[in-house]
């Protein structure tokens, strides 16, 4: 997003986009993760705007649509954004316990059957 956010006030994003063209697959992991500045929401709009019905992106979150709203600076820019990733799209929902909580009981419960001598 800072890269894109550069090349947006160097008046270079279309070309930028571009050169992101030749990757058939983008990833935007944990797109609700940290709240973004309107600046980052922006460009991240854009580039999805312009993937749509180009090339692919892979966007993860832990947090259902109705949610994004925090996400974009907007309700409609949420609406529009959500419309394009979803219009051709795969949504595959994960339910279950998460796999680093697991990892991490684990971790204390053998801690403390196996105390340090």
């Amino acid at each position: 997003m800072q890269l894109l956010q550069k090349a947006k006030a160097a008046y270079d994003l279309p070309a930028i986009l571009q050169k992101l063209d030749r990757y058939s697959l983008l990833v935007i992991d944990d797109i609700s993760y940290v709240r973004r500045s309107e600046l980052e929401t922006s460009v991240l709009f854009e580039l999805i705007c312009h993937r749509y019905e180009r090339r692919s992106l892979l966007v993860t979150s832990n947090q259902p649509f109705r949610e994004w709203d925090d996400i974009f600076p907007n309700g409609s820019m949420t609406v529009a954004a959500v419309d394009r990733l979803v219009h051709h799209c795969h949504i595959i929902g994960i339910k279950g316990e998460s796999y680093r909580q697991k990892a991490a009981a684990a971790r204390v419960s053998s801690d403390q059957s196996n105390p340090p001598t």
